[in-house]
């Protein structure tokens, strides 16, 4: 079988490893470890990176001499006929038009425009292969490898969601278990015997990282049961000051935290020490009936607060419920050069196609520059270690270098909580988690390899593929990237990858808005989460909730709750006929 050696076409000259960093391991395990359903041998569309026929090398060469030979106003005028013949809406926008809207540019933030760590031919080359496909008759070369050379081929089990990338060197292995290690640690109060795992708290959410993204899956509502550690409140008040307005446009900070509960509702405490109170979820059903007649119950979430232990919420606080996102493909995303996720982005919907995402602009927590943010459901963070170091304090309570201050989510009001011991060890560092902690939970987090394609060349999956492309939902769930030839982790370095997200901000319309500003993004904005692995949502976690909060109890509802910009390819979905609904969620399912 052959090896996975390239996944952009190589030219003359360069070796595999120039395009796709560090090989897979196990390559040659594929057709003896993929079995059943997931991928059969017979199963073609799991095995097309590997069981692709071979080409002679003066054949390959002749090719990407053509492909690297065509200059990018011909890619553009491609990409124009094929939008127009497939009546896509995907923008392809360039920086230029970030000039009009966003609050940070106006206020002088600069972001690159073009990336710099490709030549003039590889950018033509990676343009070309990034355009959507116009031909569904097959799957795209490279399209069952969805994360490049470090998807998991490892069969599909609970643990699909917790494999390392399948390129990292063996050396590199250890740092990975040892991420996994304090990823799964749980940490206790202070004072304790076990002083390099106290420090909790003093208030919580979770005792680990764990404990919310369980097998590193999704979240899920509590559905009844007393607990919520996968889903948390975010709680943040209006902007009241112009000295706080600008704070925002500066972006200094995301948003406010309540006077008296800080940035999120801890409903956990270490003894002694009464938590904040407790998540209140009630759902009111409603009908939708569909272009076919079918009708569909979806639930719409009203939250509130009970029991609350340190006096009543400010007036002007809002509350936004979130789930834990999976947590696969995440050094990938950051590897992906923000002028190319930035191509994508239209604010003023200068193309009038009614999508108008929306670069989120934010500083990184380590170097305080000015940077696009790309995780979170709302995309305030831009780097994977800025996520871990934010979930590290306001979920768990547990100090790092990037946010220090042992007392976690305590604010002024919390008095008793401010004078809780705390576990920071001066022997061991400043912080309770100190930085060799958060660099291996971080690298662990970056190096959660995307599992490969179910079925991706089985007739009802290209058929779904090629309606969910026609609806127009690839305007925003662009399918490709490539990622930066020059990333830190070279594992992560120029691999084509297929997330199914353009990462940028996106207006869902009332019945999905929360009200609550966040940096950049209104209360009517979210991120558009990557698809990858979301067919193996119920296989890890055991549940099938979507969106932030997980009120969608499947894929369809999900679907149906979208509106605002995305209300267009959501009226198309409903006028499907049933056969060709079911076509596109076997798509879905297939990532």
């Amino acid at each position: 079988m052959p090896s996975i050696t390239s996944l952009i076409p190589v030219s003359s000259g360069l070796r595999p490893t120039d395009v796709t960093g560090i090989q897979p391991r196990r390559v040659g395990a594929v057709n003896d470890s993929v079995r059943g359903e997931s991928s059969a041998p017979k199963d073609l569309g799991a095995l097309d990176s590997c069981d692709i026929p071979r080409v002679k090398p003066e054949e390959e060469n002749e090719g990407v001499e053509r492909e690297t030979g065509a200059s990018i106003v011909e890619l553009g005028a491609r990409k124009g006929r094929l939008f127009s013949k497939l009546r896509l809406s995907l923008r392809i926008a360039t920086f230029a038009a970030l000039a009009g809207a966003p609050l940070a540019f106006a206020s002088g933030f600069d972001l690159p425009a073009k990336r710099t760590d490709l030549s003039e031919a590889d950018l033509a080359r990676v343009a070309d292969i990034t355009q959507p496909t116009q031909d569904f008759s097959k799957a795209e070369q490279y399209e069952a490898m969805q994360a490049g050379a470090t998807t998991s081929i490892n069969p599909v089990t609970e643990d699909s969601f917790s494999h390392i990338s399948a390129n990292i060197p063996f050396e590199e292995e250890q740092n990975f278990r040892l991420g996994n290690a304090l990823f799964r640690k749980l940490w206790v109060s202070a004072p304790s015997s076990t002083q390099a795992s106290d420090g909790l708290g003093p208030l919580f959410n979770a005792r680990s990282c764990m404990s919310c993204h369980v097998n590193d899956g999704r979240g899920k509502p509590p559905e009844g049961g007393p607990s919520a550690v996968s889903m948390v409140l975010r709680l943040s008040r209006a902007v009241a000051t112009p000295v706080e307005e600008k704070a925002i446009a500066r972006a200094d900070v995301v948003n406010f935290p309540d006077p008296a509960y800080g940035h999120q509702l801890q409903d956990l405490a270490v003894p002694g020490l009464a938590a904040e109170g407790r998540m209140t979820i009630s759902y009111h059903d409603e009908k939708v009936t569909l272009g076919d007649g079918e009708t569909v119950s979806l639930r719409r979430p009203a939250y509130g607060v009970k029991n609350l232990a340190y006096g009543p919420l400010d007036p002007a606080t809002t509350i936004s419920a979130r789930v834990a996102p999976a947590m696969i493909g995440l050094g990938l995303i950051e590897a992906i050069p923000e002028a190319d996720i930035l191509a994508h982005a239209d604010p003023d919907d200068t193309d009038g196609d009614g999508i108008s995402g929306k670069a989120a602009i934010v500083r990184d927590h380590r170097s305080g520059k000015i940077t696009l943010g790309r995780f979170g459901w709302k995309a305030q963070n831009a780097t994977v270690r800025d996520q871990s170091a934010d979930a590290f304090a306001n979920d768990v309570g547990i100090s790092t270098p990037d946010q220090p201050d042992a007392q976690g989510d305590c604010t002024k009001a919390e008095e008793k909580c401010l004078e809780m011991p705390t576990g920071v060890q001066k022997r061991l560092g400043a912080e309770e988690a100190p930085g060799p902690v958060l660099d291996l939970v971080t690298f662990y987090s970056e190096n959660l390899a995307v599992p490969a394609r179910r079925k991706a060349s089985f007739p009802d999956t290209l058929r779904g593929k090629r309606i969910f492309y026609e609806t127009g939902c690839i305007s925003c769930h662009v399918p490709k990237f490539v990622t930066a030839r020059n990333t830190p982790d070279e594992a992560q370095s120029f691999q084509l990858i297929w997330p199914y997200s353009d990462f940028l901000l996106h207006d869902m319309g009332d019945g999905l808005a929360d009200g609550q500003q966040v940096g950049l993004a209104s209360g009517r904005e979210w991120r558009t989460p990557p698809l990858w692995g979301i067919g193996l949502t119920r296989t890890v976690s055991g549940h099938s909730f979507f969106l932030h909060d997980g009120r969608a109890r499947n894929v369809t509802e999900a679907i149906l709750w979208h509106g605002g910009e995305a209300e267009k390819a959501r009226n198309a979905f409903s006028s499907l006929s049933k056969d060709d609904r079911a076509a596109l969620i076997t798509f879905l399912e297939s990532l």
